[in-house]
């Protein structure tokens, strides 16, 4: 009887990888990731080059009439205070994307390597990181983001971010872990320590690619929690003072009584803007959910 070699025997055992064979070929070929991502990337643009072509000048106050409609000369209408309404959503646009971008960024990684070193090395390591998890997984984590905002004297776009990420890492690290415990149990694990591979080899390597989809999607899940936390903790008077985001656009406006002045264009431009970014970034994860979920795969 011929006996098969190492990586032979490894290859009938390891399961599938979560990403298919010509994984972007297939998502690129998805309509919900296609439209999602499209979108997200035009509101992108869009708000990008407009911030060039407006400019800085007509943020300030008194750059125009007040309280003018959507019109000719200002696309969005104005504020209260004279300020076009277009220029502050080009410029609180990209800090929105900012914060869920640099806060899902923090918990995705930080999780994700939380999980792997607690679910893979198990021990005494296991046991303090559970229980680390376990006491962020029970605090209530709004009422902790509205204290330390509140006890900061000025608050920015990156320590905004910060702020939001040091919550969002303890989901990820659960989910994870629980994957690590069940794959390390696995065949091609075994194989891969009597192949010599080291434990840092086998976790990269191994490990690792079986959850990259996962991870994919909980990054997006973080960027949406993100700015909607952001946004509530900005509505609340607790965002950034010098930088412009939806959320303090919407402060603003309800602040100066745009709802009972009537100033519907005021309010609803970063509310639009809010329900269509999470609507493309949720079209983007069902995309990636579609090809990379072997249970939703066609």
């Amino acid at each position: 009887m011929a006996i098969l070699p190492v990586e032979e025997i490894e290859a009938t055992i390891r399961p599938p990888v979560g990403a298919p064979p010509r994984f972007w070929a297939v998502l690129l070929r998805n309509r919900k990731f296609i439209l999602g991502a499209t979108v997200f990337l035009g509101l992108l643009v869009l708000a990008i080059v407009g911030n060039l072509v407006i400019g800085a000048g007509a943020r300030r106050t008194g750059a125009y009439l007040p309280n003018l409609s959507p019109g000719d000369k200002t696309l969005l209408g104005t504020t209260s205070l004279g300020q076009s309404v277009a220029a502050q959503w080009t410029q609180a646009l990209p800090n929105s994307m900012q914060v869920g971008l640099i806060a899902a960024t923090i918990g995705t990684v930080v999780g994700g390597l939380l999980g792997l070193v607690s679910g893979f090395f198990g021990g005494k390591v296991d046991a303090v990181l559970r229980v680390l998890i376990d006491v962020f997984l029970s605090v209530p984590s709004l009422l902790f983001l509205i204290l330390i905002a509140s006890l900061l004297k000025q608050t920015s776009v990156l320590s905004m971010a910060l702020i939001i990420g040091l919550f969002a890492w303890s989901w990820p690290a659960r989910a994870v872990r629980s994957q690590a415990l069940t794959l390390k149990e696995r065949p091609f694990v075994n194989i891969a320590r009597l192949s010599g591979m080291s434990d840092i080899e086998i976790v990269v390597r191994e490990i690792l690619p079986h959850m990259l989809t996962w991870l994919g999607a909980n990054f997006l899940n973080a960027f949406i929690s993100a700015i909607l936390a952001e946004s509530g903790l900005s509505v609340l008077g607790l965002g950034p003072q010098r930088d412009m985001t939806l959320g303090v656009m919407i402060y603003w406006a309800l602040s100066f009584g745009a709802l009972f002045q009537n100033l519907w264009w005021w309010w609803l431009t970063p509310v639009l803007s809010l329900i269509v970014l999470f609507l493309s970034l949720y079209l983007v994860h069902l995309g990636l959910d579609e090809v990379g979920n072997p249970r939703l795969r066609r």
